[in-house]
């Protein structure tokens, strides 16, 4: 069997303070997103986990394009490998 691999990404998502909650709103409606911090200047810690880096990608474009975000900033991207075979894995 091939292995597979998992993409595990964190962001900090600048959004005007005003809109922050409807900003995270959306972010928490993405499957392979998580928010696990926000300031009320308008920063979200997001972590992403996704199959494959296009994912992470599109991920991010569409976070830069939600109304009232002003930046989506990639600061950490590994790349595990999952061999289907090796229980521990999973």
């Amino acid at each position: 069997m091939a292995e597979q691999e998992v993409h595990i990404s964190s962001l900090i998502i600048h959004v005007k303070p005003e809109y922050l909650e409807i900003v995270k709103s959306k972010i928490a409606a993405i499957p392979d997103a998580e928010i696990y911090g926000d300031s009320e200047k308008g920063k979200i810690i997001t972590v992403l986990e996704t199959t494959n880096q296009k994912f992470v990608t599109d991920i991010i474009d569409k976070i830069n394009n939600f109304e009232h975000v002003l930046s989506t900033s990639l600061v950490f991207h590994q790349i595990e490998t999952i061999d289907p075979s090796c229980e521990d894995d999973l």
